[in-house]
């Protein structure tokens, strides 16, 4: 068997609260973008369970990658058997795009299938939400308007059909705890839900995301790219989650020729 785990951008990113657990609240609206990896999970009979990679280089923190770990949990629940885990990485890493939350929560689709556990939305929302905070965005895979962690979600109706997307990733990476460390949380002062409401011309001034102010000082480069999109007629452009990708959102389609040398670009 063979899955697709696709990327997200943030539109909007307010940073609401230092929790007592570590983590922080934020509010945000995830919405999934056609970039993917690849993950091919095939039964094996050597009752040891296999994982390997190829395409980008995953840094090692001497624990199992989270796919691996979506086995394991599944596993101690249903005893399932084991498999070969072959990731082929292409969604950039420390880029904001919620590249290995993807591939565990579509790990927990594909083996969910393949062994007919028949689980509920619910329960694999359930068991996403254990393996990192927006992997349980992955199961529902559509747009979402997001709270708490970036796991309280609620549906959220947004039509950005006709619009053109440009992403750049620039080929740094951004540690999200790093990140963190340099905001300060405050209540934001217009929900995202409302802000989305609004015509797309009053984002630029409205739509925030929180960790720019800090990214962009440690990495100025970062900012340039986002005044490249707005120069080059984006609408909107913004950095996704704590960075580095950039994107924005153009009426018509721009000339790829005004992004060169900025870094790796998708546009859809």
């Amino acid at each position: 068997m063979v899955v697709f785990p696709n990327a997200k951008i943030n539109l909007g990113l307010n940073i609401t609260k230092k929790r007592s657990d570590g983590y922080h609240n934020i509010e945000s609206v995830f919405i999934p973008i056609p970039i993917t990896d690849a993950l091919e999970i095939t039964i094996n009979d050597r009752k040891k369970l296999k994982f390997t990679s190829s395409g980008l280089d995953i840094p090692c923190d001497g624990k199992p990658n989270l796919v691996e770990r979506a086995w394991l949990i599944l596993n101690a629940e249903f005893n399932i058997p084991t498999v070969d885990l072959d990731l082929l990485k292409k969604i950039p890493i420390g880029a904001g795009l919620g590249g290995g939350s993807a591939d565990a929560a579509n790990a927990l689709i594909g083996l969910n299938e393949l062994f007919n556990l028949n689980l509920s939305e619910k329960k694999l929302l359930s068991l996403a939400s254990q393996l990192g905070a927006d992997c349980a965005f992955f199961i529902k895979n559509k747009p979402v308007y997001a709270k708490g962690i970036g796991s309280d979600f609620s549906d959220l109706s947004i039509d950005l059909k006709g619009f053109h997307f440009v992403v750049i990733y620039p080929n740094i990476h951004v540690s999200t705890s790093e990140a963190y460390k340099h905001v300060n949380p405050k209540k934001s002062i217009k929900n995202i839900r409302e802000i989305l409401k609004q015509p797309i011309e009053t984002w630029k001034k409205e739509l925030i995301n929180d960790f720019e102010s800090s990214v962009f000082k440690q990495f100025p480069e970062i900012e340039k790219i986002k005044k490249v999109l707005y120069n080059s007629g984006a609408i909107y452009a913004s950095m996704s989650g704590s960075g580095s990708t950039l994107f924005g959102i153009f009426r018509e389609a721009p000339s790829k020729n005004q992004f060169k040398n900025l870094g790796q670009l998708w546009n859809f």
